[in-house]
């Protein structure tokens, strides 16, 4: 056989960069480390572990949410939980006692005031108790009192005394937010629907609360007394936040960006932290508009105006918070935002040794607490084992925080961990999608801290891993199983940083696949345009269903390849993967129907297509295969090949043999006969002409044409203007010419006439 001669050009082909030998599966940012876990270990925003203070849980509550948090002198915390909704005195040493439960949906505030005695909202009814912090628990069957005595308490129930009863001001509020105690031991109740601040002068035995500030916003969500004696508020619709004077006047300080300011916070500067949250197009208010009934049903929870809810409904939970900074003189900036994570409590905490204090915020819905410096750049202290963190409390230099779903009490210390303590990083699960060889640890650090991995090859380290190993950074690599899966554990000692840990690994090879092969008859793909611009390009398009799921090597893998009509060429495509990433090339062949050989058109070559010269190859019938492989990445006599054939397809650049016309003139019309016949394809389509007239379709005898040899017995029709002309000089009798024009199925043709008298 003669050699074939092969054109092929580049067609935009764009290989994406391959991943070949050795990898490095390496952390050192912030967002590859917050995927791991967290314990005593604090994540900085620019990418480093660093010892930090363990927060230890103080107490697990059996209601879903602790939506407030205070703690006395003695150490002693008070919690107001929802669902059920009780205040609970948890002692230093986690036992805990129950002073107050009631059949409202949730206690939303606790505070301990001036006095020593404990005060507590509860929702929905919208009431603020007394309660003895040292008395026995009190039950409320939420039956409205009617009967004052002075000192607020009603006859004919064992009920605490109620300081606050919406009954008793107007208009009523249905919702309490937040408490709060002037330097007078006044008390503050923050409110919503509508938004307004009452207050209750507790040294009156017989004091009547007054309505010490009305805003037109839906809800007033927090205060906060600064050190210049105003009152701060932050409020649900606009995002507003409000400094208030002694007389009761309030300027608008700040409007947000967001709906809602669930938190404020103060340093000792005086600056005000502004947590703000919401979409300012949402209605973030809750479902619950009953007020004074003796029981109230909520299928679903929400007890903050756009901020938690039940587990099964995610869309009234905001998209993400922005956390503002406002100087002393009422400068705003923003300090730092998140599209992920809802703020609800913030917190100044102040420094202590091993500890630089600063702004705490608790988030949602992923459990995090954070601390924010001046600056703008923050740390990951915590992934507590709770969705929101909900409620701050600062005693001394240590945070209390309580958490919703689950409703938990934690205790943060100031201070980090002692010399015999350690604190444990666990980074998440690395997938090296084959089974692999692990190599060294690259470590980049500081202090004294401890390194161990385990492999495995299913993806949760629950069983069937190796044990933890030591691994000496720097050293011989350790002796780990091949396997798919790594973890890898530093044990932190006090002071130690970690900024970057890398594992190297060399995955199993895997053959590359190729997924479609697709040949394209009198089609060539070239770089030469049409400066006429009359050819209509050919597209070559893959199986549009092929493969689902899988990432190709040739991105334009996807997108037609254009080619232009040429009868003496053919273009193959096709359509390839490997799954270890690596470089690969193509190689095409092509086997005749008798032949046992696979004799080569193209070695070699990147592109995902190649054209190639029809009129260099006998007709008949064929398939092709092309073989790829990844020999490119891979060191000599380690590469992989993979390979598909192509459907069979018949060569056919042949046209069909006619047999003499015989023609003849019958009633006024000329009676044509011949025969086609095709050496490889079947007869398509026949047609004559009289005179260099149209072309007019004619069928064979039989009617049918499904045969490589067609008998063909017809009438041609004479035109008029060619039967009736007499030319000048012209002979007594008339000439005609009748010409024929048969396709094979391969698109081949051939031609004939005849004249007749």
């Amino acid at each position: 056989m003669r050699k074939l001669s092969v054109g092929f050009v580049l067609f935009s082909s764009s290989i994406l960069a391959f991943a070949q030998g050795t990898k490095l599966w390496q952390q050192s940012s912030f967002e590859s480390f917050e995927k791991g876990r967290p314990e005593g270990v604090a994540i900085l925003s620019d990418g480093k572990l660093e010892t930090s203070s363990r927060p230890t849980t103080v107490f697990t509550t059996p209601s879903g949410y602790v939506w407030s948090v205070a703690v006395d002198k003695r150490g002693n915390a008070y919690v107001g939980t929802g669902s059920p909704a009780t205040v609970l005195r948890i002692a230093p040493d986690g036992k805990s006692t129950k002073l107050l439960e009631t059949k409202d949906v949730s206690v939303q505030a606790v505070r301990i005031g001036p006095d020593g005695m404990l005060y507590a909202a509860t929702l929905p009814n919208g009431k603020v108790y007394r309660l003895d912090p040292n008395g026995p628990e009190v039950k409320l069957d939420n039956a409205p009192p009617r009967v004052y005595k002075q000192d607020g308490a009603h006859a004919g129930n064992s009920a605490p005394p109620v300081v606050f009863d919406p009954e008793r001001v107007n208009p009523q509020p249905t919702y309490i937010w937040d408490l709060a105690f002037d330097a007078k031991g006044r008390l503050y109740i923050a409110t919503g629907g509508p938004a307004a601040i009452y207050r209750v002068d507790l040294k009156k035995p017989d004091a009547v609360p007054e309505r010490f500030f009305l805003s037109s916003e839906q809800h007033i969500r927090a205060l906060l007394f600064g050190r210049d004696g105003a009152l701060y508020a932050g409020t649900d619709g606009r995002g507003l936040v409000y400094r208030i004077g002694p007389d009761g006047k309030g300027f608008v300080l700040f409007e947000s960006p967001k709906r809602e300011i669930p938190a404020l916070a103060m340093d000792p500067q005086g600056n005000l932290y502004v947590a703000a949250l919401g979409d300012k197009n949402k209605s973030t208010l809750p479902p619950l508009t009953v007020h004074n009934q003796p029981t109230v049903t909520a299928t679903l929870v929400v007890v903050t105006p756009g901020s938690i809810a039940s587990s099964n409904d995610s869309t009234l939970i905001p998209d993400g918070t922005i956390i503002y900074q406002i100087a002393p003189d009422g400068a705003p900036r923003q300090l730092w935002a998140s599209q992920h994570d809802v703020v609800y409590a913030l917190a100044w905490q102040m420094a202590a040794r091993g500890n630089t204090g600063g702004l705490l915020a608790g988030s949602g819905n992923q459990g995090h607490l954070y601390r924010i410096g001046v600056d703008g750049n923050y740390a990951d202290l915590a992934h507590l084992e709770a969705n929101q963190a909900t409620a701050f409390t600062v005693s001394g230099s240590d945070l209390y925080v309580g958490t919703s779903n689950t409703g938990k009490l934690y205790k943060l210390a100031a201070q980090q961990a002692g010399k015999g303590d350690s604190s444990t990083y666990t980074s998440p699960v690395k997938d090296a999608q084959f089974a692999s060889q692990w190599g060294r640890a690259q470590v980049r650090g500081s202090g004294k801290y401890d390194l161990f991995a385990r492999v495995g090859n299913i993806e949760q380290p629950t069983e069937g891993w190796s044990d933890w190993q030591k691994i000496t950074p720097g050293q011989q690599a350790p002796n780990l199983p091949k396997a798919r899966f790594l973890q890898w554990k530093a044990v932190m000692h006090p002071d130690a940083k970690l900024d970057e840990v890398g594992f190297f690994y060399l995955p199993q090879n895997v053959a590359p696949v190729v997924d479609e092969l697709v040949v394209q008859l009198h089609a060539r793909v070239t770089n030469a345009t049409n400066p006429e611009g009359q050819v209509t390009p050919v597209p070559i398009n893959l199986p549009a269903n092929a493969t689902d799921g899988i990432s190709y090597q040739v991105t334009e893998a996807a997108q037609p390849l254009m080619a232009l009509p040429e009868r003496a060429w053919a273009t193959a495509r096709w359509k390839a993967h490997d799954d270890n990433g690596d470089a690969m090339r193509y190689s095409l062949f092509y086997r005749g129907d008798s032949e046992s050989n696979w004799q080569p058109l193209v070695r070699n070559i990147r592109e995902d297509y190649a054209s190639f010269d029809l009129t260099r190859i006998p007709d008949g019938g064929y398939t092709l295969r092309v073989v790829a492989s990844d020999a490119a990445s891979h060191s000599q006599g380690d590469g992989l090949t993979g390979y598909k054939d192509s459907g069979h397809f018949l060569l056919d650049t042949s046209p069909p043999v006619l047999s003499p016309l015989q023609a003849s003139v019958q009633n006024g019309a000329i009676h044509v006969v011949f025969d086609a016949k095709d050496s490889l394809s079947t007869v398509a389509r026949a047609y004559y002409s009289v005179d260099a007239g149209p072309w007019q379709y004619v069928e064979p005898v039989g009617k049918l044409s499904d045969s490589a040899q067609e008998h063909y017995d017809f009438l041609a029709t004479v035109p008029k203007s060619a039967a009736g002309a007499t030319p000048t000089n012209a002979p007594a009798t008339t000439q005609h010419i009748v010409a024929v024009r048969v396709i094979d199925r391969a698109g081949n043709a051939a031609t004939g006439k005849a004249a007749v008298q």
